[in-house]
């Protein structure tokens, strides 16, 4: 059976968890707490399995894989049915792009080793952390709401009328928004299709809260 290493909180891990239930594949959970004891993400143990110290990692019989949008490309070969890439090429390069503006743009600017180094090093207090966090999510959605609502392939989701990598990327951004209490008035295209995402199973079995570790 697939392993994911994973932390209830991690948005890299959500999105992982989000294409596993779209697709119908059991998994089991290991918890990594990305804080307790200094974070479990750096034991050695963790370490070999995965030398970036970061979640999630995926494994699947010989193969141990990082990266969520590595995992997602994989989980889209290996397990194709169903699909959350577009048959065409224009489309899957759409939806591409908006995991990547989101994955790649605004998530590791606010990653937890990002955030830790700005209060440890930088000694950045906690009001300039939360600006800091705020200004790239709001940053990063203003771009992304325009790329959604300008666009005649944006439906219900991301791209059409099905999730895609795209909609697993999005969702897990617009929980960390709203945890940090951004407002997101700003951004209707997003919301609109956080809330119908939020009516899929597969989405709610993903949830932060639902995880087995979360606390």
């Amino acid at each position: 059976m697939i392993q994911l290493y994973t932390f209830f909180r991690s948005s890299a891990a959500y999105r992982v968890r989000i294409a596993l239930n779209l697709k119908g594949l059991p998994y089991d959970a290991v918890p990594v707490h990305l804080l307790r004891g200094g974070g479990e993400q750096h034991a050695p143990g963790y370490t070999q399995l995965n030398p970036t110290q970061l979640i999630p990692t995926l494994v699947d019989g010989s193969l141990t894989l990082g990266q969520s949008l590595a995992i997602l490309e994989y989980l889209e070969e290996a397990y194709p049915t169903p699909a959350l890439l577009p048959d065409d090429a224009g489309g899957r390069a759409r939806v591409r792009a908006v995991s990547m503006s989101i994955a790649c743009d605004i998530h590791p600017l606010n990653n937890l080793r990002v955030l830790q180094y700005l209060e440890r090093e930088l000694k950045v207090d906690e009001a300039a952390k939360s600006r800091w966090y705020q200004h790239w999510i709001i940053l990063g959605f203003s771009a992304l709401e325009t790329m959604l609502r300008s666009s005649d392939a944006t439906g219900a989701f991301c791209h059409g009328e099905a999730p895609s990598m795209a909609d697993c990327c999005l969702v897990p951004q617009v929980a960390n928004a709203r945890r940090f209490e951004i407002a997101l008035d700003d951004f209707p295209t997003i919301c609109r299709i956080d809330a119908n995402c939020a009516e899929l199973p597969a989405f709610r079995q993903a949830l932060p809260q639902n995880q087995p570790d979360a606390m």
